[in-house]
């Protein structure tokens, strides 16, 4: 039977006792509360840590979904559970249920989290590829206060993040945005096992008469009467040391009505952006044919409940009012796939 080293049981009841563990503990030390990835990590003695903080008692503080009329808040700790649940995030980020469903089982879902996953940092990981598609922004708190990072700067690369050694990320943000949706594609050997390839996609329609400057010229001249694309944002995930966001493809789709033709350039753009190696899951050239298939697919799902979304008006005025829903204890530490964790990754809360 394996057996972890010996270490030291804290339990923090506060977030800013959780910090101050942290501070006093430094880098022998990290949070943890269901414990998927690290325990099995440390059973292996792969990771050895002296102190582990159990942050169960912090879902009061950090297990919310809140609604703001121009952004939706997530704490650190809500479960996947009540992401793949929320009838909010359904209705504004399909995205996240797309998701959910395949991550992992019902086990691991009913005790992972979004922090938990974002700090885990594996480039497979799915949470990373959505909150990258969806352009949001990671709060990260310490001794000397809170600041905010975008998910590009969030991850530095395999298993580590820009989550200091005395600090934790207390919350994600999604900038809302009217007229748009979004949708996740992945492919996996296994059910719930990590993606072999996957791609999210978010997409902004808008009134062609609407669109200004070169873009607008370029769909009137594609002829289109019918809504173009505002905006569009692709991430992707197991195709390079990080999780992948594709500014080359906004730039392609900007301004021009949506078509098939639109989405296969995209998904162009998405392979020869990536940057995948060859492994047990699949060949590099393997990899970037999904990459395209896939950017392809999300596309396509994105503009489709964008435009059921523009026919069914008011669908979105559920997000103009603030509100929260909270949620239990939760692992704030687990990477929301039951699978493994690098040690030294650099910050406390991988796992």
């Amino acid at each position: 039977m394996q057996v972890p080293a010996p270490f030291e049981y804290e339990r923090a009841t506060s977030v800013d006792q959780a910090i101050g563990l942290l501070d006093r503990l430094g880098d022998t030390a990290r949070l943890v509360a269901g414990g998927h990835s690290l325990l099995p990590m440390m059973k292996l003695r792969l990771a050895n840590f002296e102190y582990l903080i159990d942050i169960n008692d912090l879902a009061g503080e950090l297990g919310h979904i809140t609604v703001e009329p121009e952004r939706i808040r997530i704490g650190a700790l809500t479960r996947h559970r009540e992401l793949l649940e929320s009838a909010v995030l359904a209705e504004t980020f399909p995205i996240f249920a797309d998701a959910e469903r395949v991550i992992a089982d019902p086990v691991v879902r009913n005790r992972g989290t979004l922090g938990g996953s974002l700090c885990q940092a594996d480039p497979s990981e799915d949470l990373s590829a959505v909150c990258t598609t969806l352009g949001a922004s990671c709060v990260i708190q310490g001794a000397g206060g809170r600041r905010v990072v975008t998910m590009e700067e969030f991850h530095r690369g395999p298993y580590e993040t820009a989550v200091g050694d005395a600090e934790m990320l207390i919350e994600v943000r999604f900038p809302v945005r009217p007229n748009g949706s979004s949708a996740y594609e992945k492919v996996e050997r296994r059910a719930g096992d990590w993606a072999v390839v996957s791609a999210g996609a978010a997409v902004w329609l808008a009134d062609s008469a609407s669109t200004a400057g070169e873009a607008g010229a370029d769909a009137g001249a594609a002829g289109g009467a019918g809504p173009v694309i505002a905006d569009a944002r692709v991430g992707l995930a197991a195709v390079g040391p990080n999780t992948t966001g594709l500014p080359e493809i906004s730039r392609a789709l900007r301004g021009l009505p949506p078509s098939e033709e639109l989405y296969e350039r995209a998904g162009t753009i998405a392979a020869a952006s990536c940057e995948p190696v060859t492994d047990r899951r699949g060949s590099a050239d393997y990899k970037r044919h999904l990459a395209k298939e896939l950017t392809v697919r999300a596309l396509r799902r994105s503009v489709a409940r964008a435009q059921q979304a523009r026919t069914n008006s008011g669908t979105n005025s559920g997000t103009n009012t603030s509100t929260s829903t909270g949620n239990g204890s939760t692992d704030n530490g687990t990477n929301g796939t039951g699978h493994r964790t690098a040690p030294g990754n650099g910050h406390p809360q991988g796992d």
